[in-house]
């Protein structure tokens, strides 16, 4: 039932889409949208610092003319994906439902209460200043042995606004211990890859974020093996599977972006009330951060510290 809704909506959002004008004046430090000059400025900025990910056209009869025409998305190739979310270890303790008014159901928060930290923590990790401009992609992405805190989550980004210490998008100490030789053989063989892409969406206003993923040799996953690396509190929720624009099928899953604008609103706000100004360069760097908690086992590159 829930896919014939989700299809139902795909195709409404498509005509609005289409009937939606493209958005000129910027807008985003008053609602968290940005208009599609400032999409590719924000992508300009994370390819230079995360050369993982890269400009992409797709097919010709698909490009976007509000887009340049070698910037219609972004892409990066073969994210390795070691386990399956049913192999973490998950308690009901750890969990929070989150804009639980949302008549989809929320934003739930799979690992909310395991040690997070405070707003004031979460303050000093961000800096937006320009005393470090030679940041390099070492610095920038994710996967560095110096990486030693707990990833970020869907509430810490809209009752904190912040970014935290994080390590590897995966969290391994909450991994189930594996029994035996048998077993470790058995995760490694189940090492997928993951191609993920972000598109802009014209009636959003917003980025929105992509998946689909290959098995060990290098066969297309169904639908099914794919959400089995979502969480599942937002598999068909947050997460449903969709046609790309620029790309031929097959359908992929797609995070919805519905609420990407009001987080972003919020995180805005309070770096404002702090005395400091988010830069919308920064949007797409930020964008990745807050999807570790719906693709927890998915070891995508995102920005671990800021800088303006």
């Amino acid at each position: 039932m829930q896919d014939v809704i989700n299809t139902v909506k795909g195709t409404a959002l498509g005509v609005a889409d289409f009937l939606t004008p493209v958005l000129k004046e910027s807008k985003f430090k008053e609602t968290g949208v940005i208009t599609p000059e400032e999409f590719v400025a924000a992508g300009d900025h994370m390819v230079y610092h995360c050369p993982t990910w890269n400009w992409a056209t797709g097919e010709e009869a698909k490009v976007k003319p509000y887009l340049p025409l070698n910037k219609q998305f972004l892409l990066t190739r073969n994210v390795p994906s070691y386990l399956r979310c049913k192999q973490m270890e998950y308690s009901e303790e750890l969990g929070a439902m989150v804009e639980e008014e949302d008549g989809d159901g929320g934003w739930v928060d799979t690992y909310h209460n395991a040690d997070l930290l405070g707003v004031s923590s979460a303050v000093r990790d961000i800096s937006l200043d320009n005393k470090d401009q030679e940041s390099t992609a070492e610095e920038c992405c994710a996967g560095t042995e110096e990486d030693d805190g707990e990833a970020a989550d869907m509430e810490e980004f809209e009752k904190d606004g912040l970014l935290e210490s994080d390590e590897d998008t995966l969290d391994t100490s909450k991994l189930v211990e594996p029994k035996g030789k048998a077993v470790t053989k058995d995760i490694v063989l189940q090492t997928r890859t993951y191609d993920l892409y972000i598109t802009y969406d014209k009636y959003y206003q917003t980025p929105r974020l992509w998946l689909f993923g290959y098995d060990e040799d290098r066969k297309p996953l169904s639908v099914e093996q794919m959400y089995e690396d979502i969480s599942q509190d937002h598999v068909k929720k947050t997460v449903t599977v969709e046609n790309h624009p620029h790309l031929p099928p097959p359908a992929m899953c797609s995070v919805h972006p519905c609420r990407h604008a009001e987080v972003m609103k919020k995180i805005i706000e309070t770096v404002t009330e702090e005395g400091r100004e988010l830069g919308v360069h920064l949007y797409l760097t930020i964008f990745l951060k807050f999807f570790q908690a719906i693709i927890p086992t998915i070891e995508y590159d995102y920005t671990r510290h800021f800088k303006m």
